[in-house]
C-alpha cells in the first residue's frame, strides 16, 4: 500500500534500534521529516503577516508561524477513519512522529484545526511517552494510562487512525505499542492482537461483504467519496474479494463499480453498465485504461468524465506502487473532458497528499 511522504534523517546515531541515518533526541522521538510536505500553505490556515497585520497599526509586533502540512486519520461524521491534510504548526523541536501522534487526541491540539464534522480518535489525555524506532521498520510508540480509556467499537478504529498516520513516513512500515513503558500483546480492551505489530496491511475501514470463502479471497483498499454539507473528501474503504489475484485492476475497478454496498453515507458515483473494453496495461508506471461508453456522464455532451469518478479511480489504482498515474480512454472517443471542460490530456497522478481541500 503507497505511503506518500519521506523520512530523511541525516545525522548518525548511538542506539542500536534505531535506522541507520536517523536522529533521535531526549525521548527518541522522530526527527523532522521533509518532502513532499507542503510548508505555509496558504488559504489552509497558515498565519501570514498580512492575516496578521489586517487591521493593526504599524505598531503592532507581526507574529509569523510557520506551519507544515501533515496527514491526520481522523473520524468523521459516520466513524470512518479518513485522512485531512492540515497546517501544523512546525515543531521547534522537530519532532514530527510526536508531533501528529499528539495531533490525534481528542481535546488536544488539533481541536482547533479540526475541519467540520470530523473529531480526533485517541482517548482524552492520552500523553506519548516515546517512540523508538527499529531497524525493521517497527515504530514503538508507548503512550500512558489514559490511553485505555475507549469503547470496544472504537479499538480498531484508533489502530487504524496511529497506523496509517504514522506509517506515511516511509521508514515507518508498522507500530508496535507500549503502555506506561510495558510492551502490549493485545489492546487493551477487545484484545485485538499487536504482538508482530499493526500495518497498512492490515487494512483501514474494513468491509467484509458478501464473501462466502474467505480462505479463497483477498483485501483491496478503494477510495470512496463522501460529503460534509458541501464539502466532498475521499474514504479508504479495504474489501474482502473473491478470486484469484491475477485481474488486481480489473477487481479494483469492479469494487468500485459495485459501490459501497451497505454503507450508505459513501457515494457510488459509477453509472451501471460500466466494463473495460480492453484489458488494462502498465507501462512505465502509467496505467491505461479504455471502458465503454458508461464510463461516461449523463451529460448532454457525453464526452465528458466525472471528477468523482475519475479521482476514486486514481486514489484507488494508486495504491499499487507500480502504478504512478492513470490514463483513461473510452472506446471511441477521441478526447476526455472533466465537467469544467478540462481535457484529459495526460495521465492523472495521485496528489502528494489526500483530502486537502484542493484535489
Amino acid at each position: 500500500m503507497r505511503k506518500r511522504a519521506a523520512l530523511l534523517c541525516g545525522s548518525l546515531v548511538t542506539s542500536v534500534a534505531l535506522l541507520s541515518g536517523c536522529v533521535f533526541q531526549g525521548e527518541q522521538s522522530l526527527k523532522e521529516m521533509d518532502k513532499p510536505q507542503q510548508e505555509n500553505m496558504e488559504g489552509e490556515g497558515a498565519v501570514t503577516e498580512e492575516s496578521v497585520n489586517a487591521g493593526q497599526t504599524d505598531n503592532t509586533e507581526v507574529i509569523k508561524v510557520e506551519t507544515v502540512a501533515r496527514q491526520l486519520y481522523l473520524l468523521d461524521e459516520n466513524g470512518m477513519v479518513v485522512p485531512q491534510t492540515l497546517p501544523l504548526p512546525k515543531p521547534e523541536t522537530n519532532d514530527v512522529a510526536k508531533q501528529v501522534l499528539q495531533y490525534l487526541v481528542k481535546g488536544g491540539p488539533v481541536t482547533d484545526f479540526l475541519p467540520s464534522g470530523f473529531q480526533a480518535v485517541l482517548p482524552a489525555g492520552t500523553e506519548v511517552n516515546g517512540l523508538d524506532l527499529l531497524e525493521d521498520g517497527t515504530l514503538v510508540v508507548d503512550v500512558s494510562k489514559e490511553f485505555i480509556e475507549y469503547r470496544p467499537e472504537d479499538e480498531l478504529k484508533i489502530l487504524q487512525s496511529m497506523t496509517y498516520t504514522l506509517t506515511q513516513f516511509e521508514n515507518v512500515d508498522r507500530i508496535k505499542l507500549q503502555i506506561n513503558g510495558y510492551d502490549a500483546e493485545v489492546m487493551p480492551v477487545n484484545n485485538t492482537p499487536l504482538s508482530s505489530g499493526y500495518s497498512r496491511a492490515n487494512g483501514i475501514n474494513l468491509q467484509t461483504g458478501d464473501v462466502a470463502d474467505i480462505s479463497n479471497s483477498r483485501s483491496v483498499t478503494v477510495y470512496y467519496p463522501a460529503q460534509h454539507d458541501d464539502q466532498f473528501y475521499y474514504v479508504p474503504v479495504t474489501k474482502r474479494v473473491e478470486g484469484a489475484a491475477e485481474s488486481e485492476y480489473e477487481t479494483i475497478i469492479q469494487t468500485l463499480v459495485n459501490g459501497p454496498g451497505y454503507k450508505g453515507d459513501l457515494l457510488n458515483v459509477f453509472n451501471d453498465g460500466v466494463q473495460l473494453t480492453e484489458e488494462p496495461t502498465v507501462k512505465d508506471g502509467i496505467l491505461t485504461l479504455t471502458f465503454n461508453e458508461n464510463v461516461l456522464s449523463n451529460f448532454e455532451d457525453q464526452s465528458i468524465i466525472s471528477k468523482k469518478v475519475m479521482d476514486s479511480l486514481v486514489l484507488s489504482l494508486t495504491e499499487d506502487e507500480n502504478v504512478e498515474a492513470v490514463s483513461v480512454k473510452v472506446k471511441d472517443f477521441e478526447e476526455l473532458y472533466d465537467e469544467e471542460g478540462n481535457a484529459f490530456t495526460k495521465p492523472v497522478t495521485r496528489p502528494e497528499m489526500v483530502n486537502t481541500g484542493r484535489f
